[in-house]
């Protein structure tokens, strides 16, 4: 669990820390430590803005690996590069994630059992329905302590 503005707070007080830099970065600014919170790297990961959404398990890890390499590579830290991903969330949170990946699921049910009911009405009345082809899709609802994903 993150703590709300601490960025905007340490970067008011500390102006100096924030350091635009790119791929190109030559003798501009130096890291000797790197930490980054894995939940804002593996979340973006499985719902990428500019292409697909991994369909396994194995293309996620790629695609965190691809994220992590890249920031490597712009920062190049010296000495340390530090991986917090979160512990075990409090009870309530998790009875509260629970509760809504429950009923995402169910509506997502929910709705598949009305897309082929609808069609299977179409095609008592005799018109032609295409059926679309099945795609594989990485479960999102793995992000999330105690899952083997997260053991992974």
């Amino acid at each position: 669990m993150g703590v709300p503005a601490f960025f905007r707070w340490l970067s008011k007080k500390y102006p100096s820390i924030v350091v635009e830099c790119d791929d190109g970065v030559k003798g501009k600014a130096h890291f000797d430590n790197l930490y980054l919170d894995m939940n804002g790297i593996i979340h973006p990961c499985s719902h990428p803005e500019y292409k697909a959404a991994p369909e396994t398990e194995e293309e996620m890890f790629v695609a965190i690996f691809e994220y992590i390499e890249r920031i490597m590579t712009i920062v190049k830290p010296k000495k340390l590069l530090y991986m917090a991903v979160d512990g075990c969330a409090p009870r309530a949170k998790m009875n509260q994630q629970r509760s809504r990946r429950f009923r995402a699921s169910q509506e997502s049910i929910d709705r598949l059992l009305e897309i082929q009911k609808i069609k299977d009405e179409l095609r008592g009345k005799g018109i032609e329905v295409k059926d679309k082809p099945k795609s594989a899709h990485f479960d999102s609802n793995v992000i999330t302590p105690g899952t083997q994903f997260m053991i992974n």
